[in-house]
Formats: structure tokens, sequence, C-alpha cells
């Protein structure tokens, strides 16, 4: 018996999940709760035995191999499912690449043979965890931050707002500030510099510093802390930071973290840049871009997912600084806004989308709304967003005929 007919014996049918992220991809199966594995976007490569991000491609080929790769480990490690004839539905971003797209249906359909595919927006399905159909959605992932209107169940296109600032940002600003301020202890009580060995200051050890040690501070103290560093003003004007703490590395070593680093490393999320942008300002813009009508109710409906979110101290920021935003001319005069909602979704922030494509994976509605093998096959392409419904039903008719 193969190790597939052997996953086969007593499986219902089972709807996978699928959310690949720019650092992590979260699967699991429809009407669960939450996914089964959350692991990171990469692979290893078989003959360079290099590590591989699923989004740092160089051409379709390298990313199917990549993805190829990446769904193996997925199914047959994680769920334990075969995935052939399965139907599946993927939570992916508006802004998703079109061949990071078509790659994927390839590796989904021609090497898996997996029943039908449906592509769901992640700003939509964080909606459905809700119960409701409007909403202003922020996306605060790893590489960027993306602002979506939503009104009853389509998105406001010409509203969307995005900057490339979110977790890779704060962890860069981590990075910089341990090589110019950290020191690293060892068991023989001598002190280094991290400049002086960069090579203790990897990519992990960064994230768990960011997950571990690091904060949104007080927006009185985040001014304070803009004042000083952005627009040069005095350094005494700086309050008091927070506790170092120690952060123990391998052999024995310790790595400070200064209560500097901790608290100033998240106002990379909330300086404005050359053009008065940050992450707070991108709500607004959204809603100046929206129908006069729409804005009051998008306002009251605003919900965050990302793994971002997450950071200590972020709700009550982005709330202050929305209201100190809101004083200028510029806003106060459009918007005609006193003040906004904030919606907490009934999961944790960095598998949100997820869980709305769990939900809309136990739907009877799933089969007329995803695309079939078979369509797939005939066409050899991905239809577009408005022709998936209306081919799937034509291709049912065909069938019954």
């Amino acid at each position: 018996m193969s190790f597939l007919e052997s996953l086969s014996i007593g499986d219902e049918p089972k709807i996978i999940v699928i959310d690949i992220g720019a650092a992590y991809t979260k699967c699991g199966l429809a009407g669960e709760t939450g996914p089964r594995c959350i692991i990171p976007s990469q692979v290893s490569n078989p003959r360079t035995k290099e590590i591989v991000n699923a989004w740092n491609y160089g051409n379709t080929t390298e990313l199917y191999e990549t993805l190829k790769d990446l769904l193996y480990i997925l199914i047959f490690k994680h769920l334990h499912v075969t995935p052939k004839d399965k139907r599946v539905v993927v939570v992916e971003s508006l802004l998703c690449p079109s061949e990071f797209r078509e790659t994927l249906a390839r590796v989904l359909f021609k090497q898996y043979e997996v029943g039908s595919v449906l592509f769901a927006s992640s700003h939509l399905l964080s909606l459905l965890t809700l119960g409701t159909s409007i909403g202003l959605v922020m996306d605060i992932g790893y590489k960027e931050t993306l602002v979506v209107p939503v009104y009853e169940g389509i998105p406001i296109m010409k509203g969307w707002q995005s900057i490339p600032v979110a977790g890779k940002a704060i962890e860069s600003r981590i990075k910089s500030q341990l090589m110019e301020h950290g020191t690293v202890s060892s068991p023989e009580q001598k002190f280094e510099a991290v400049s002086s060995v960069p090579e203790c200051i990897t990519d992990e050890v960064i994230e768990d510093i960011k997950v571990r040690c690091c904060f949104v501070t007080e927006f009185s103290r985040g001014q304070q802390i803009q004042e000083v560093t952005m627009r040069g003003g005095h350094a005494n004007k700086l309050p008091p930071p927070p506790p170092d703490t120690d952060y123990p590395l391998d052999g024995g070593r310790i790595l400070n973290v200064s209560g500097r680093i901790r608290e100033h490393s998240c106002e990379v999320l909330f300086e404005q840049d050359n053009e008065e942008t940050s992450i707070a300002t991108l709500v607004l813009e959204a809603l100046v871009k929206c129908p006069i009508d729409t804005r009051q109710a998008l306002a009251s409906n605003i919900v965050i997912m990302g793994g971002t979110a997450m950071m200590p101290g972020f709700y009550h920021r982005i709330q202050l600084e929305l209201a100190e935003l809101l004083k200028k001319p510029h806003y106060a005069n459009q918007l005609g806004i006193k003040q906004f909602r904030f919606h907490r979704p009934p999961t944790k922030e960095n598998y949100t989308a997820w869980l709305g494509g769990a939900l809309i994976g136990a739907l009877e509605t799933l089969p007329s709304k995803s695309l079939s093998r078979d369509a797939y096959l005939q066409k050899g392409r991905l239809p577009d967003w408005c022709c998936v419904d209306s081919e799937n039903i034509a291709d049912e008719k065909r069938h019954k005929i």
C-alpha cells in the first residue's frame, strides 16, 4: 500500500486552507478554529542547502520549485492528507503579483492535482471573521503595511494605501541600534561591542528580540523620541528609558538589549517620512479617497491584522496617533469624523485572514466560487477576478449536459 493510499483510508472530505505570507505560512483545514501549523515561508534548496524564501525568486521556474517543496511540507508533514481532488482555499493579498498566483495555481493543479482552488482576498476574509461586510482593514505584515477600505463586500480600490514599513523595518532598526550601541558579555566577564562579533546577531535573534523585548511606547513619550531623533531636538528632552534586559546567546554569552532599543525600535512605524506619511496617515488618506457617504461607516469599523499588530501597546498608540492627526485642518475639514472604532478579531492578528479562509472553506457555496481543475486545464491560466463565478457556473452546466 502506497503512502497516498494510506492517507486516503477513512479520509473525509477536507478543504485545505493556505496563507503564504512574506515571513510565515499558515496552513490548516476549513472549519477549524486555528491553523495546524505556522512555519517560515521558506525551504532548503536540496542542491546548495541554502534557505530560500518563497517570495525571493528570480524567475517562475525557481518559484515553481520552491512552492512545490513548501506545499509538500505543509500537506504531507503537517496536514497528513492526500491533496488529490481536494478543494483548496488560498488566502492572498490584493497586491499579490500575478506571476505568483499563476505559479501557485500551476503547482496545485498539475503537481498535486487538487480538485479546485479559490483565491480569496485576505482583507475580505478578515471582515468575515467579524460577520460584517463594511470595514477599513489595515494589514501590518512583514514587509509592508496595506490599508484597504471595504464597503458591502467590495474593496474600494481607489482608496487603498500602502507603505513599505512593517515588521521588517522594526528588525532593521533593532539591528542597526545593536550594532551601534549593543554589547556582548562572555562567561569570562569579557565585554565586547556587537559590531566586533556581528555573527552573533542572526535574523532569528533579531526577530526574537523584537517579539520578546520590544514594545510600542505611549504617545507622549513617542512624540518626545521623534522630536530628538527625527527633528534634531536636545538629547536631554528624552524621557528616562525603561530597564535594560539580558538576552542569552549561544556559548553562554549574554547580549545586553538596552531600554532605549526596546522602546525606540517601534517608532519607525509612526515616524513620518519626507511626504509626511506613516502607518497612521494611511488610514486617513484612505478615508479621504473613499465616497463621502461611506467614510463614517468605515471609520466605525476598523480591523487590524498582521503579526506586527501584536506588539504590546500598538492599539493604544494608533488610536492616539489618529486622534492627533484629526486636529490637522487637512483632515478635519475633509473628513468630519470625531472618533474611530476598532474591532478586535476573535483570534490572534497573525492568522485572522486564515480564519476567514477556514470559514469560507466550510460554506456550501465554495464549489460555485472556486476554479475547478478541469476549467483550469482547459484554459491553462487563471481567469480574471470578475469571471470566476460565471465560468464555473458555465462549466458545471456543460458537465450536466
